[in-house]
């Protein structure tokens, strides 16, 4: 395959993840279906989805540059619960849940829960660098401006991030456990968080 129809289908795939980021971008609705690879999965009134313990998933690649420039792999994290926040400092929403994902992020602190953020569509660092900081958000953010990661850390058929923001938790093992597509308080989130910490 030619260079240049290797960087067209490359972005034609980017171009495609935008266009389905912007239709979908701020979302509050939580309905969805999952059939791509036959997961099974419940979504409570509520609009979170969960999948059984016999029935996860693997997440895929979520590694990369955070927005302070470190580097951080998700995979690095097995053993914790791992709460991914897909998340644009330009969105009403994002903004709505950060303090309670700051709040709970910090209370749950050397309890085996992890937050890790993933920043999409913040073609430059500093408004998402300014939105942590007003919003005190001290867990990092993986940078993801085009939605790449996005794309490769949800494998088709599993509770993908479908819209922004987005709340896909991972279990111990690193498998994909549940899902909420819209923002989230304080208590929805712990009711998503508590049943993976006490799953043994």
């Amino acid at each position: 395959m030619s260079l240049g129809r290797a960087l067209r289908r490359a972005l034609i795939a980017t171009g495609t993840l935008s266009a389905a980021l912007a239709v979908s971008a701020c979302s509050t609705s939580g309905a969805g279906t999952s059939d791509g690879a036959g997961t099974s999965f419940v979504t409570d009134d509520g609009g979170i989805s969960t999948v059984p313990k016999d029935g996860r998933t693997p997440a895929g690649t979520l590694a990369g540059e955070t927005l302070d420039g470190k580097q951080l792999d998700v995979a690095g994290l097995k053993g914790n619960v791992v709460v991914l926040n897909i998340w644009g400092s330009w969105c009403p929403p994002c903004r709505a849940e950060a303090p309670h994902f700051a709040k709970v992020s910090n209370d749950l602190k050397g309890k085996g829960v992890k937050f890790v953020g993933i920043n999409t569509r913040d073609f430059n660092k500093q408004p998402a660098q300014a939105f942590e900081d007003e919003f005190g958000v001290s867990y990092p953010s993986l940078y993801d401006p085009h939605g790449k990661l996005v794309l490769k850390g949800f494998p088709k058929g599993t509770l993908a991030p479908n819209g922004i923001p987005s709340t896909v938790l991972l279990d111990r093992d690193g498998r994909i456990a549940s899902r909420a597509l819209h923002a989230l308080d304080e208590d929805k989130l712990r009711s998503m968080i508590d049943p993976l910490i006490a799953e043994k």
